[in-house]
Formats: structure tokens, sequence, C-alpha cells
């Protein structure tokens, strides 16, 4: 039987009534403190007919997030901030899921009362650092100590445990894009010579902790998990991604996660080397459970991975940026509307919640 986008789809404990996943984006809007406010209440919900939002990237803690007014679920604030926004999406008809984010090396110390950033081991990423005080170099990261792991991985468990105050559906851990368990992950940036580093079975180690603490907390139905094996990716990078990534894909596979996501750009893509070979046909072969694709992706292209069995569902970005109603013009054909990359991460509503629907609410 042929599978549409508009098939609903159960992603783990999630009743998704369509395969039209909404893709974590940063949009830096939260205010002082990392709160999210009322523009991301509108934000959110302008969107909540999507089968599953997962939320922008939230920090789980001070040490891990290093982007200007990104939100946070560390503090009772930052949970009071997300309680409207989460009662919003669901008034809506919507689910949302947040997604846990620590940056590792790509933390600038401005956003660390001037301490050191940490990641897998001694190194520096790539290019500058976006902060209140304009773009600075990044700095060389501190190898986290083994003794530091449970307390990360506690972090995460406590994140977790506030997102559930918070009203969401479900937690994604954020692994992809450089950040730290893309750090851990992968060969160029972990040179570790302890239970994390060096093999892939210990590479993939921090990965799986970390997932399985998130079950702990959630049920393994409610916990997704995103990778990008793909190239090189904001200066992380593998020599030699498959057996890494489908090793990683696996012992996920084995604590049953509610879905996997993969993030693979295309030709106009971020975060990622477009000229490396995809990873998702061997991950399919590992993963058994809802896999989900993003990036790039059009009408065409989502429909051909759904028939073809690669994928179950596709993520989309940057079209819901533009489209708040991008479900809809995906069923009616309706041409999408561009969305303005200057105004990305620029603060207040324009180009945040004024894009238009093809039919005002």
């Amino acid at each position: 039987m042929t599978v549409s986008l508009f098939d609903p789809i159960k992603l783990g404990a999630i009743e998704a009534p369509n395969r039209i996943v909404m893709a974590p984006l940063t949009r830096g809007r939260a205010g002082p403190g990392f709160v999210p406010n009322e523009l991301a209440l509108e934000y959110y919900r302008q969107r909540a007919s999507a089968g599953l939002i997962i939320s922008e990237a939230t920090g789980i803690s001070q040490e891990g997030l290093g982007w200007p007014s990104a939100p946070g679920l560390w503090t009772d604030a930052q949970v009071e901030g997300w309680k409207p926004v989460t009662e919003a999406v669901h008034a809506a008809g919507g689910r949302i899921v947040a997604q846990l984010w620590h940056m590792g090396r790509l933390v600038h110390s401005v956003f660390n009362d001037g301490k050191q950033p940490v990641s897998a081991s001694a190194t520096q990423g790539a290019g500058r650092a976006h902060t209140p005080v304009g773009r600075r170099d990044l700095e060389v990261a501190r190898p986290l100590r083994l003794d530091e792991i449970p307390r990360l991985i506690a972090d995460y468990v406590a994140a977790a445990e506030n997102a559930k105050k918070a009203g969401f559906d479900g937690v994604q851990l954020h692994g992809a894009n450089g950040y730290l368990i893309d750090q851990f992950l992968r060969d160029n940036s972990n040179l570790r010579d302890d239970d994390y580093g060096g093999p892939v079975e210990n590479r993939i180690r921090l990965l799986r902790e970390v997932t399985d603490a998130l079950v702990g907390v959630w049920g393994a139905g409610r916990v997704s998990v995103r990778l990008s094996p793909n190239g090189d990716s904001q200066g992380v990078d593998d020599s030699n991604p498959e057996p890494l990534f489908t090793a990683a894909a696996a012992a996920l596979d084995t604590l049953g996660i509610g879905f996997l996501e993969l993030r693979e750009p295309g030709p106009d893509g971020t975060f990622g080397n477009t000229d490396v070979p995809k990873q998702s046909p061997a991950i399919r072969r590992a993963f058994k459970g809802p896999l989900i694709l993003n990036s790039d992706y059009n009408v065409a292209l989502a429909e051909d991975a759904l028939a073809s069995g690669l994928a179950d569902a596709i993520a989309f970005g940057r079209p819901f940026i533009g489209n708040p109603d991008l479900v809809e013009r995906i069923r009616t054909g309706a041409e999408w509307a561009a969305d303005n990359p200057q105004t990305w991460y620029a603060p207040g509503p324009e180009g945040y919640i004024d894009y238009p629907a093809l039919v005002p609410a």
C-alpha cells in the first residue's frame, strides 16, 4: 500500500495525524533568562497542524547553552514560560516535543561567566560564535572528566523532567550538527583514551547513556534522537561514518525509542558536507522503529522517500518558517511562501509570527 504524507503514524507513544513533521528551528526570540514568551506561544500555535512539532533546540544548562535568546529548560522560570506554549499547541490540536541541547565546545565563555567550554576533548570548533556582544572566535574546550559525566547526564534528566512539568509530549536528544553528543561520536573531535573514546562502541557510550536516562524519565515511546550522519558539521567529522552511525542507530533501536530523526542536507543545506554519501539506507537497516528524514525536501522528494520505504515521515525545517500552514499548502498544492533569512534570528515578531496563512485564522 502506498504511504502518503497525510496518513497517520504512531511515533512511539505519540499519535501523529500526518507525516509532516516540523523540524527543530533555532529562532532566538526568548526573553531574559532564556525564558520563552508570548511570541513563542503564537509561533508554535500557528504551526500546530504539523503531525508533530519538534521544538527549537533548548538548553539543558547554562554550561550547555551558547546562543543568544535561545530558550532553556533548567530553571523554574523557563518551565513556566514553556507552559503556555505547550497549552496553546494542544488547544490547537497539535503535539510538541522538546529538543534537549548541549552545545559543548560551541558555547563561548561569554555565556558561562567566563568558564571554558566543555567537550569530549581539548579541541576547538569551526567558525565564530554568536554572542550578545557580537561575533567572537570560538575557544579551545576542556575535556569533560570522567567524574563529570554523571553530572552531565543528571543535567539532561533534570531538563527532561522540566519538559514534563512544562507540558511537552516527549523529548528529543539533540545528537547532531556538531554539538556535544556529536562531538563525542566522531573521531576528529573525540580524542579520548578512556571508556568514552577510541572504538565506536566507546564513542557511542554517552549517546546511549543519556538516551537511556531520558527513557527513565519519559518511557521509551516518548523519547527520540536526532543525528546528522553527514560529513563535516561545524568542524566535527568522522573518518568512517557508516559503522559509527549504524552502531549508534542499533544501540538506539535496542533502547526502543519512539523515533530516530536524521538530518542529511542537500545541495543548499547547512551544517554539513553535502558531498558525503548519505548514511540513511544503512541506518534504516539498523534501526527498526519510525525513521524521519530531514533537510531540503520538497513534496515530490518527500513522497518518493515514503514510497520507497526509506523514511516513515519527513521533517520540514525552513519551509515551516515562512509557511505556518505548510500542511494545508501541501494538501492543496498551493505555492510555498518564501522566508526571509535576514529575520531568522532577529528579535521581535517580524519574520517570526507575521507570515500569513492561506486562510487567516
